[in-house]
C-alpha cells in the first residue's frame, strides 16, 4: 500500500500560518496570494476531515487538534529542510587515488565512459597510494596488491601476467628475435617485485646473467622509457594493452609470468555503500571483467 499523503503544498500553507498566525504573512513568505493559502488549508482539513483553525473574521486561532499537529510538522519541515540541504550542500567530486601506471594506461582512456566522469577528481601518488583515508584527501584508492586493511573495504580489481615490452624502433634497429637477444639490452627494473629472473627462467634462460639497467620506483616510469627507445621492461599486460593497440609498444614473445593481483579498490568500511563510491566500484569491477582481468575465485562483490 502506498502512503497516504496530504498534499505537500498544503501542508507547507498551514504550517506557515499556523507558525506565523497569519494568512497574509504566510502568504508573503510562500510567494502566494492569501486567498490560494486560505484554499490550501480548506483542502488539508478536507483530507484530514478535521478542523484546523477557528474562524472568527479575519481572525484565526488553532484548534487543540491544529495546534498538536502544527507543533510537530514544523519540527519535522525543519528536519526535511536540513536534510535536504546537506543533499544540496554535499560534493559531488569522488576523489580517486591511484598508481601513475593504472592511471595513464587504464583508468583515463575509459573514464568517459562512466556516467558522472566530470564529477571524477584523479590524483596519483609516485609510489604505492597510501590507504590512510584520515590525510589522503580521496575517497577511494586504487591500491597496489590486494592485501586487506582493518577498517577497509578491499575489493579485488584486477590480476595480470607480464611479459617484455619494446618500442617498434628499438626492436627494428637492434632486430630482437629471441629471447637471448635481451640479454645484450638495457633492461629497466622495478624497485619492488622485479620478476626479471622469474620471466628468463620460464622463457629457459635459467640463471642467466642479467644485463645492468636503472631501476624505477614504479612500472609507469620504465614503460614509459621504453616508449622513448631507451630499453626493454617487463610490463603488466592488464595495463598495457591499449598502449600495445596503439602501436607504441610491442610484446616480445609468447612467453608470461604467472598472473598474479595487482590491484585492488580500497575505501573507508562505513563508506562502502555510499551510492556514488559503489557506483565507481562497480563501474571499475565491470571494466575489468569485460577484459577478463579480474581475479579468479573472487567473493561477491558487495552491493
Amino acid at each position: 500500500m502506498g502512503r497516504k499523503l496530504p498534499p505537500f503544498a498544503a501542508v507547507r500553507a498551514f504550517e506557515a500560518t499556523a507558525r506565523h498566525m497569519s494568512v497574509k504573512s504566510a502568504a508573503e513568505e510562500l510567494c502566494l496570494t492569501p486567498s490560494a493559502v486560505s484554499h490550501q488549508i480548506k483542502a488539508l482539513e478536507g483530507f484530514l476531515d478535521t478542523q484546523l483553525f477557528e474562524r472568527a473574521g479575519n481572525r484565526i486561532a488553532l484548534t487543540l487538534t491544529g495546534k498538536g499537529y502544527a507543533g510537530k510538522l514544523t519540527g519535522l519541515l525543519d528536519t526535511f529542510l536540513e536534510e535536504t540541504e546537506a543533499v544540496r550542500e554535499a560534493p559531488r567530486i569522488l576523489r580517486v587515488l591511484s598508481t601513475p601506471g593504472f592511471a595513464a594506461r587504464w583508468l583515463v582512456p575509459r573514464l568517459p565512459r562512466l556516467d558522472f566522469a566530470r564529477d571524477v577528481r584523479l590524483r596519483v601518488s609516485n609510489g604505492a597510494p597510501w590507504l590512510d583515508f584520515a590525510t589522503n584527501d580521496a575517497d577511494v584508492v586504487i591500491q597496489w596488491s590486494d592485501r586487506t586493511t582493518p577498517g577497509l573495504h578491499v575489493e579485488p580489481l584486477m590480476a595480470s601476467a607480464r611479459y617484455p615490452v619494446i618500442s617498434p624502433e628499438l626492436r627494428q634497429r637492434e632486430i630482437v628475435r629471441h629471447p637471448e637477444d635481451l640479454l645484450r639490452l638495457t633492461l629497466f627494473y622495478d624497485e619492488t617485485d622485479d620478476a626479471w629472473p622469474e620471466w628468463f627462467q620460464r622463457a629457459g634462460l635459467a640463471g642467466a646473467e642479467l644485463p645492468p639497467g636503472p631501476t624505477y620506483p614504479n612500472c609507469e616510469l620504465s614503460t614509459t622509457m621504453v616508449e622513448q627507445h631507451q630499453g626493454v621492461s617487463l610490463a603488466y599486460d592488464a595495463v598495457v594493452r591499449g598502449t600495445i593497440a596503439s602501436g607504441r609498444l610491442e610484446r616480445l614473445f609468447d612467453v608470461a609470468t604467472p598472473r598474479l593481483p595487482i590491484y585492488a579498490i580500497a575505501c573507508p568500511e562505513p563508506r562502502a555503500h555510499d551510492p556514488r563510491i559503489a557506483a565507481f566500484r562497480h563501474w571499475l569491477r565491470a571494466e575489468a571483467e569485460a577484459e577478463g582481468v579480474v581475479p579468479q575465485h573472487l567473493p561477491q562483490a558487495a552491493e
